[in-house]
């Protein structure tokens, strides 16, 4: 079903929901919202089982977009090898909020940017509970994506990025 903002999704799409992350398109529906009738997306997230419900009018506003192409793939694994550092704010306050907007904002490139920084802060110092947080959010957002795009097995994604962020 073609909704009017341009975004269309169909039962068995894959789309990434930028908090939940991976999810498929389990139907559209037409709800009752509040006397209006709109179309909702049903999504189930892949990682967690959640189920997530997005208005097919706000599906942009949202940010639900469809799994990145194998090109673009590539492209966050060479931003998990570059040298440079995303954000570098002092105090940690600061950086942990530009890094948490950074998530947010549901973009495999930011996200890439956050996982690659949180890894090299790893091996500088025992991470604090928020930051291993950050470092696993953005691990299980990018991974599923990934490998969805790769057509790999996600443990395959895993060892990857492993590698690239080890070496």
């Amino acid at each position: 079903m073609a909704a009017s903002n341009g975004t269309s999704f169909k039962p068995g799409d894959k789309a990434v929901h930028p908090s939940h992350g991976v999810g498929e398109v389990i139907a559209v529906e037409t709800r009752d919202l509040g006397g209006t009738e709109a179309a909702i997306i049903v999504m189930k997230i892949m990682d967690t089982g959640l189920k997530v419900m997005v208005p097919t009018a706000a599906a942009k506003r949202v940010g639900l977009r469809p799994v990145m192409k194998k090109k673009e793939a590539q492209e966050i694994l060479d931003i998990l090898k570059a040298p440079e550092v995303a954000v570098d704010l002092q105090p940690w306050s600061r950086r942990f909020r530009a890094y948490t907007e950074m998530l947010k904002s549901g973009l495999p490139t930011e996200i890439a940017k956050v996982l690659r920084d949180m890894y090299r802060l790893k091996f500088d110092k025992e991470l604090s509970f928020g930051e291993r947080r950050l470092l696993d959010q953005a691990r299980s957002l990018l991974v599923q994506e990934l490998a969805l795009a790769k057509k790999v097995k996600t443990d395959s994604i895993d060892n990857e990025i492993q590698q690239i962020l080890s070496a």
